[in-house]
């Protein structure tokens, strides 16, 4: 726990987005209020033993079974340094533009159950890491106030009702995770909103994987996030009386209990203008923060220097080496991404390039697109079908999935038959795409016998055609799904759409209709906002073939 964020007193912030203060409340007057977050992540290093002895650093293994006289707190034990712990959270450091000093640690002096030695081994006003920042998608930059090396606690578990102390009947200790090597990561209050806290530990999280550092699995609690929240009067420089809230094991539990804390403590101000300073439990069944434990300061730690622990003073040479070794950071995944699409790309592309970053599938379609694919209708189906099924996605090879894209491309196959054979592909691992189209009797339908089944639907239909033409521009859904329906789904949506625009301004083009929804998008209109594939097939299609297709 740190005693940085949000402190009563501070300075304004150096952070937050344009708009990204919300009013919050309002008394009668029209008062508005302002959420201050700092945030405190602890993150478990990837070692694979523990911080100052041998015992394996490991989840899920049977309790008490990776325990030892040192990571127990048994009398003439002696710590050892894990020189990769330091190596890690060097690279931390570094990823996060941090200041990587010389350091010492210290005993953090306290009594709980889960801690064997009723002290933590931590570092307190020499940390490794000081100073740095980190810059989130948004632009909106939160300052670092440092990243600085601890061991963990053991974990108990309350046995009751509600799982909390208060009603347990007994409790039962894990010693496995104490002594495991932590970094804990402090962040200035430059947070303005529980969506913006949600995205820094998104990025943060990206951070910590792409340095090796850690797997962030937030829901084995190799990454856990303390929210130190406040709020003040719209306009108001100092901050308010902060509250800790403890140990959020997601990011929704973490949005959750950012906007009701916040929510509490401008209804308190507004009633007797007094919020107390204290460490809050947040109570996710409850959907509500319940009181902890009054705030600790630092002098109630009673920290001293770790006397069997010489200081910590990692060469250039060293530092030099830890950094060489983190791999590509999110921000320059994005921006290759970016790069390949050979303009600024849209917003609905921007967001692809978030989505496709964070599952990780960026790699593959920078592959595909070295193979001769377009870049954009890559990420489009990466975006969309690949990211629904990420477990194969991450195996597919790239080559397969870049000659399926370039035959979508070039009109061999429809967006839909192109789907059909990625799902061939992502069951496989690979294979030969044409084969595939071959194999189902995918062939793209020729000009000439597309606008004959156009004309021939329209030429059936002329009650909906006249109210096409006079403006009615939904029925393109209509004459997508009857053309589908004749071609047995051979025909390509955006071809059918271009064929109704030309027999639309071939027999009179109505001035006050631009064609529907169809052409909005070089890949498909709507369905392409949903990066997680969520309207099924409707990922890339024009609103016209969307809607035949489901026919």
């Amino acid at each position: 726990m740190s005693v940085d964020g949000g402190a009563p007193g501070g300075t304004a912030p150096r952070g937050g987005a344009p708009g990204g203060t919300a009013p919050r409340g309002g008394a009668p007057g029209g008062t508005a209020w302002e959420t201050v977050v700092g945030l405190e992540v602890h993150c478990e290093l990837k070692t694979r033993t523990k911080l100052f002895c041998s015992c394996k650093n490991a989840f899920g293994d049977e309790p008490n079974t990776n325990v030892c006289p040192v990571c127990l707190g048994l009398p003439g034990s002696l710590p050892v340094l894990n020189a990769f712990a330091v190596e890690l959270a060097m690279r931390i450091g570094t990823a996060l533009h941090c200041e990587v000093r010389p350091s010492i640690f210290h005993r953090k002096n306290y009594f709980y159950p889960d801690m064997p030695k009723d002290y933590q081994i931590s570092q307190y006003d020499e940390p490794i890491n000081v100073g740095g920042w980190l810059e989130l998608p948004d632009a909106t930059r939160v300052g670092i106030v440092r990243a600085h090396i601890e061991e963990d606690t053991g974990k108990t578990t309350h046995q009751g009702e509600s799982g909390r102390i208060h009603a347990a009947e007994y409790a039962l200790v894990d010693y496995n995770r104490a002594g495991v090597p932590l970094v804990e990561i402090v962040s200035e209050p430059d947070l303005r909103s529980a969506a913006q806290a949600r995205l820094y530990v998104t990025e943060l999280r990206a951070v910590l994987v792409a340095t090796g550092a850690s797997d962030g699995r937030m829901e084995e609690g190799s990454l856990r996030v303390d929210a130190n929240v406040s709020v003040r009067r719209l306009g108001d420089g100092a901050y308010g009386t902060r509250c800790e809230v403890k140990n959020l094991n997601s990011l929704r539990s973490l949005g959750r209990a950012i906007e009701y804390e916040a929510a509490r403590q401008v209804a308190l101000l507004e009633a007797t203008g007094i919020v107390a300073q204290e460490t809050r439990h947040w109570d996710e069944n409850a959907g509500r923060t319940v009181p902890l434990r009054s705030k600790e300061e630092a002098f109630d730690y009673r920290y001293f220097p770790e006397p069997d622990l010489v200081p910590l003073a990692p060469d250039a040479e060293w530092q030099a080496r830890a950094a060489g070794a983190i791999g590509l950071l999110p921000a320059e995944r994005r921006a290759r991404l970016s790069t390949l699409l050979g303009a600024a790309p849209t917003t609905q592309q921007a967001e692809q390039v978030r989505v496709v970053v964070s599952q990780g599938l960026d790699d593959l379609v920078v592959a595909a697109a070295a193979g001769g694919a377009p870049a954009d209708l890559v990420l489009v189906r990466a975006a969309n079908e690949l990211a629904s099924d990420l477990d194969a996605a991450l195996s597919l090879d790239p080559g397969a999935f870049g000659a399926l894209v370039a035959m979508e491309a070039r009109g061999a196959l429809t967006a839909t038959q192109s789907k059909a054979v990625l799902v061939e592909l992502l069951t496989a691992g690979g294979g030969d795409p044409a084969a595939i189209a071959a194999a189902k009797g995918f062939e793209a339908l020729s000009e000439s016998s597309l606008a004959d089944a156009v004309r021939d639907v329209v030429e059936a239909h002329p009650d909906e055609w006249e109210r096409f033409m006079a403006g009615e521009a939904k029925l393109a859904g209509f004459f997508t799904g009857q053309v589908m329906r004749a071609t047995q789904g051979k025909a390509d949506g955006k071809a059918i759409a271009a064929e109704l625009r030309r027999l639309r301004e071939r027999d009179g083009p109505d001035p006050t209709d631009h064609g529907g929804r169809g052409d909005r998008d070089d890949h498909g209109g709507r369905g392409d906002r949903d990066n997680h594939g969520g309207r099924g097939d409707g990922g890339d299609r024009t609103g016209m073939e969307r809607a035949g297709e489901d026919v």
